[in-house]
């Protein structure tokens, strides 16, 4: 029998007191919400206790539901809460159904820090292995997921939720917002193939900007080239800089520090209105447009880019995976295309991510796909960029051989 179990601890609850102190009232939410997500009510049973040193009782409920359950705990004078949801797998797959129920019940007592959980229960050939099995899901059509034998940390931090977890396969691995972000293991393919084809493509790139990459592993590619004099990392939530600082060497290997690197805390689109620099380079290294990181996705945002590169500059961004998000792909690759006069899809499988991913090079006269592969070579010999593990001349341009899925996709905008 298969099934996913997701549990929630809520602190600093900013949502009205009642919800927390009224058994009615917390019942009809659950109750709405779980209509919502598509589940079953079966019964349910509401308790709530009494006052206690003058300060109010709490309240513990359970919705009994075909699929399985709903549990409440709340402690008002603690201003927290404790949430519980199970759904059997069985005829079948629930998992957006609870995962969609446990966002709207989070969201309505406000938490101002919570640690969630996240356990794959059963197998269909036997007992589960060891560890916590995480799910992700792709454009909400397909699922991967990885076992994971250690959580270091989870925290909500000012902007999303921080996981920090670790297994044999991929070492440390950062989570935002229940989405794999990179892995000590295989960051090399997300990163590589981010960075070097544009800076390798430019014949002295100089001046970088990083949008995003607080993990610091799209810098310590970019610091590969020794033409690089200066780079600015500008990510929003100086919680992931610090994580990475403190626990994700492997992948930043000290870049953050580099005495030519300067690393900020600020919005990007507010640092990108008040620069007057000049960038060979911008490298948008975000999470997904339906993050925090949406308002950098936007035609006004690149046309902001587009100003800010030097003459022969380039921008570079991740745009999603062609086959599961092929509406987002094709509508990136149209709006650069309607700011960039060269705009060069390219693609890679990235094992974290489940999926081949697409990734593209904007810019109005670097065109990556026309620079020789004996000219790559040399440019990596010249500026003695080693230790590469995805990227090399051959590589440079199979990126840009896309599948012809992929081609015909973007065909109108290639």
């Amino acid at each position: 029998m298969q099934g996913l179990h997701l549990t929630a601890d809520l602190y600093h609850c900013a949502c009205d007191a009642v919800l927390m102190t009224d058994a009615d009232t917390l019942a009809r939410l659950c109750r709405q919400h779980t209509l919502e997500a598509g589940l079953t009510l079966v019964d349910e049973k509401w308790h709530t206790f009494p006052e206690f040193q003058g300060q109010p009782g709490g309240v513990t409920g359970m919705l009994l539901l075909a699929e399985s359950h709903l549990a409440v705990h709340t402690w008002p004078e603690r201003k927290g809460v404790t949430l519980d949801v199970y759904v059997c797998n069985f005829q079948e797959d629930n998992s957006r159904k609870a995962e969609a129920l446990m966002k709207a019940i989070v969201e309505a007592f406000q938490p101002g820090d919570q640690q969630r959980q996240q356990l794959l229960r059963g197998d269909a050939d036997g007992p589960a292995e060891a560890g916590e099995l995480l799910l992700e899901n792709v454009a909400d059509v397909a699922h991967f997921g990885f076992r994971f034998e250690r959580r270091i940390l989870s925290r909500q931090t000012a902007y999303q939720r921080l996981e920090l977890l670790e297994s044999a396969a991929l070492g440390r691995t950062l989570r935002l917002d229940g989405r794999f972000m990179t892995s000590e293991a295989e960051e090399f393919f997300y990163h590589e193939a981010l960075v070097h084809p544009a800076a390798t493509a430019h014949p002295a790139p100089r001046s970088a900007l990083i949008m995003g990459g607080g993990d610091g592993g799209a810098l310590e590619e970019l610091l590969k080239h020794r033409t690089i004099e200066r780079a600015t990392l500008v990510d929003l939530d100086g919680a992931v800089i610090d994580v990475a600082r403190q626990y994700l060497e492997k992948i930043h290997r000290g870049a953050l520090n580099d005495p030519r690197a300067t690393v900020l805390v600020e919005d990007g689109a507010a640092f990108l209105a008040r620069t007057s620099e000049r960038y060979d380079l911008i490298l948008l290294d975000l999470t997904d447009p339906d993050t925090p990181a949406g308002p950098l996705y936007t035609p006004e945002f690149f046309r902001r880019c587009k100003e800010a590169l030097s003459p022969g500059g380039a921008l570079v961004l991740h745009i999603g995976s062609p086959f599961h998000q092929a509406d987002q792909v094709r509508g990136f690759c149209r709006t650069l295309r309607s700011e960039f006069a060269y705009v060069r899809p390219y693609g890679l499988h990235i094992p974290l991510y489940g999926t081949y991913w697409g990734l593209a090079v904007a810019s109005d006269s670097l065109d990556p796909v026309a620079v020789p592969g004996e000219t790559i070579h040399g440019r990596l010999e010249e500026r003695r960029v080693g230790d590469l593990q995805y990227y090399n001349a051959q590589v440079h341009g199979a990126l840009f051989a896309l599948p012809n899925y992929y081609r015909r996709l973007v065909a109108d905008e290639a």
